[in-house]
């Protein structure tokens, strides 16, 4: 997120019944290379990247950004959940000056199922609502992406539109923190 307002980064670790969710360390290059490679994980996201390609162009210590979390189960990273601001062009005037933030999570395939996304990006969210009161946080994916349509149920995210984009049809939900 480029623009955090008040909200100071990094946060302390933010536990949860199983989890922590911290900013990325060297130790946790191996689980972004199988996260960004996995076939599973891009199947709604634009494909998975080669392996070699992500070798040789992830630098030793992954990128430490405001807005990004490594997710954490006893010890080992299993997944991510980022807040992001929506770029110009993918702006949808759900905030008057149209910057909405955007929760984005990856996990791979041997985490999901278990509650892990859900716990996770309910604590980012609860965690967002503490630092900026009131932003209203956005949630896109595509309709056929069963398992992220439930995840956004469950957050709580109410459909703001429907759009074609990336040769598929795309839910915009967005939650009123």
């Amino acid at each position: 997120m480029t623009d955090l307002g008040s909200a100071a980064w990094p946060p302390a670790p933010i536990r949860t019944e199983r989890l922590v969710l911290r900013e990325p360390e060297a130790g946790d290059r191996p689980a972004f290379i199988e996260l960004f490679a996995s076939p599973e994980v891009g199947a709604y996201v634009g494909g998975p990247r080669p392996r070699g390609e992500l070798e040789r162009a992830l630098p030793e210590t992954p990128e430490r950004r405001p807005g990004l979390f490594v997710v954490e189960l006893d010890g080992a990273m299993i997944g991510t959940v980022e807040l992001n601001r929506r770029d110009p062009e993918r702006r949808s005037n759900v905030r008057p000056d149209a910057g909405e933030a955007e929760l984005g999570y990856l996990f791979l395939p041997q985490a999901w199922g278990r509650g892990y996304a859900a716990e996770a990006c309910a604590a980012v969210l609860g965690w967002f609502a503490d630092a900026l009161p009131g932003e209203p946080v956005v949630l896109c994916t595509q309709t056929a992406n069963e398992r992220s349509m439930r995840l956004a149920a469950t957050l709580g995210f109410t459909e703001v539109q429907r759009f074609e984009a990336w040769g598929a049809e795309q839910w915009m939900g967005m939650l009123r923190s």
